[in-house]
């Protein structure tokens, strides 16, 4: 039995098969951006992003970690 508590990142054995990657999926593939990504670098099975998503909310989360996780945002530059 899958154990959503433990959603590791995409393609994860703990995912849930018939259910597509929500915003809260989305959310927690984008803070673990970084290290998912230097993984993929070493294994071809690692992938970054969730194929199987409910779309915008999934993306909309995605971006929202990862731009917690890489320190998004912008910046001011001068008081500008």
């Amino acid at each position: 039995m899958a154990n959503i508590l433990f959603i590791a990142g995409p393609g994860s054995k703990y995912s849930l098969p018939d259910a597509p990657a929500g915003f809260f999926d989305g959310l927690w593939h984008g803070l673990i951006l970084p290290i998912t990504f230097i993984i993929s670098l070493f294994d071809s099975d690692v992938r970054i992003y969730e194929i199987n998503n409910s779309g915008l909310w999934y993306d909309f989360g995605f971006v929202l970690g990862a731009s917690s996780s890489l320190g998004g945002g912008g910046s001011v530059v001068n008081g500008r």
